[in-house]
């Protein structure tokens, strides 16, 4: 198994990044990297719940997305199995740290030659899919971050190609 892992000190309180990961409006404006959106077919937060979603790129490239909610942990942890390829969890943990939250991305992929192949999309990728989080949280849920969202939940998932499968599957669920 080969794992990326990056973090994060945010200037929100645990509940709101929280709830900027539960609420399928505002995981589509952030989820992803730079220049995606995301078309949310299913999400079901809940332990075992389906989240099923199409990324689509900058150049209107469409990358369908397979997931499932494994965990969830109110206000500390949300664990998501990327069901479709590239297969991988991704764990994203939340502490209090001052003021904020302490953010920690864990993305394990299954197959070390995957992830090899991924590796140069899915580190920035990731990188990008914080700063997103961060400009959806200075919003306050009110909308105006970059990428946009429709629909009801979607992760990027890596499901269709190289750069938005990776970067969409890496990115998140």
């Amino acid at each position: 198994m080969s794992v990326f892992r990056t973090s994060r000190v945010l200037s929100a309180t645990v509940t709101a990044v929280f709830d900027a990961i539960r609420d399928p409006q505002r995981l589509a404006r952030w989820w992803g990297p730079d220049g995606f959106t995301n078309e949310f077919d299913v999400f079901e937060f809940a332990p075992g719940g389906r989240w099923q979603f199409t990324m689509v790129g900058p150049d209107g490239k469409r990358y369908r997305n397979e997931s499932a909610f494994a965990d969830i942990v109110p206000g500390a942890r949300v664990r998501i199995d990327h069901i479709s390829p590239p297969r991988f969890v991704l764990t994203i943990a939340l502490t209090p740290a001052g003021s904020g939250t302490h953010l920690s991305w864990e993305q394990a992929f299954e197959d070390p030659a995957v992830a090899a192949s991924v590796r140069r999309i899915v580190e920035p990728a990731n990188e990008q899919n914080l700063d997103r989080l961060a400009a959806e949280l200075r919003t306050g849920g009110e909308g105006g971050g970059e990428g946009g969202g429709e629909g009801g939940g979607e992760a990027g998932g890596e499901a269709g190609g190289e750069a938005g499968g990776e970067a969409g599957g890496e990115a998140g669920a």
